[in-house]
């Protein structure tokens, strides 16, 4: 589910990394449903070809922006295949690598992911494959609608900006052309090393039950299902390029209706979940906070017993304390004497003097009314 989700958000945004940023959200679902089929060596194998062609995309996708002068929004980009090459080059692989076209990275461990979720024969495994073939042709067709928009499209670029359009330097190049070749081939490299038979990569680290292992079973797996997720990688490709060049009227057209906004809504906004959690948790507990932990606590208790409350008390005290300075000199010496008496009975702790204190206080009170 976290992979489907995560595809369909990235299916219609704008955003040149978002829609790279979601991608990797949805390949993590792949990751996940890989573990709670039992199948961890997978999926850690996918963790690890993602790392390449990922890194490629998001470092591409900086290159891109660099040249751009900061642009980020795909519809004011376009016509770059030109201008930078060999930006488009890199970023055509690691695309290619993201979908699982045969034989790059992504090919080896998501395809495997699939085969997995489909030879396990339960609800749980077709339901996952289910979500993970639709996953498939989503992420087909936000990485090919990403770099027709960037580089293929006629361009909705200021003039300006394309005038000072180029590639980065030998320290932004260099880390793209490494990428890029890894991209190619560290899944067929490393395949047997992570998930092959007789490997002993992993040792005793994971343990799978043998009830739970169906790295065996994909072998004799109708190969209907092995062939399904490229049917549907190519599919989304076609289905965005058909889209976005050979109908675009007709796609601008229906994109103007009401439906088709209620759609682009829903996926470009996330399923509205940001919105319903906002709505309905955080500015429920923003409400509750304001009205009593912050009128009630911090501007009530708080401050009362607190800053305020202090200075008040201070305020009080000294205006009470001024009016005991009389001028008179028996005052004072009352003042003195009572002094004197409280420090002899903390010192002796005798009653007799606590009484006689307390007698002459209430004698020296009424002497002075």
């Amino acid at each position: 589910m976290t992979a489907f989700f995560a595809a369909t958000t990235g299916l219609f945004q704008n955003d040149m990394k978002r829609v790279i940023a979601y991608s990797t959200c949805s390949q993590l679902g792949y990751m996940m449903f890989a573990c709670g089929l039992s199948s961890y060596e997978v999926g850690i194998f996918h963790l690890y070809n993602h790392a390449f062609f990922k890194a490629l995309l998001f470092l591409g996708a900086g290159s891109v922006i660099h040249a751009m002068s900061d642009e980020q929004d795909m519809r004011k980009m376009g016509g770059l295949k030109n201008l930078i090459p060999f930006t488009y080059s890199i970023m055509m692989i690691g695309s290619l690598a993201l979908i699982g076209f045969p034989f790059l990275a992504g090919f080896y461990s998501k395809d495997i992911i699939l085969e997995v979720s489909a030879s396990t024969y339960t609800i749980v495994g077709q339901f996952s494959y289910v979500l993970g073939i639709l996953a498939a042709f989503c992420t087909a067709f936000y990485s090919t609608r990403l770099l027709y928009l960037v580089f293929l499209a006629n361009t909705n670029s200021n003039k300006n900006i394309l005038l000072h359009a180029h590639e980065g330097s030998w320290k932004m190049t260099l880390p793209l052309l490494l990428l890029s070749f890894l991209s190619v081939l560290i899944g067929y490299l490393s395949k047997d090393l992570f998930i092959g038979f007789g490997t002993n990569f992993w040792g005793t680290s994971i343990f799978i039950s043998p009830f739970n292992y169906t790295m065996t079973d994909i072998e004799f797996l109708d190969i209907s299902y092995k062939l399904l997720p490229l049917v549907v990688t190519i599919l989304g490709c076609v289905t965005a390029y058909f889209l976005y060049t050979l109908k675009l009227k007709e796609y601008y057209n229906f994109k103007q209706t009401a439906f088709a906004k209620i759609i682009f809504n829903f996926f470009n906004k996330k399923w509205y979940f940001d919105r319903i959690y906002n709505q309905f948790v955080v500015q429920k507990v923003l409400n509750y906070s304001y009205s009593y932990f912050y009128q009630d606590v911090d501007r009530g208790f708080v401050e009362k017993v607190g800053p305020f409350g202090l200075s008040n008390f201070i305020l009080k005290f000294s205006n009470e304390f001024k009016e005991s300075q009389t001028g008179f000199m028996l005052h004072y010496l009352g003042y003195f004497f009572a002094s004197i008496l409280f420090f002899i009975i903390l010192l002796s702790k005798d009653m007799i003097l606590f009484l006689f204190l307390l007698i002459f206080s209430l004698f020296f009170s009424t002497t002075k009314k």
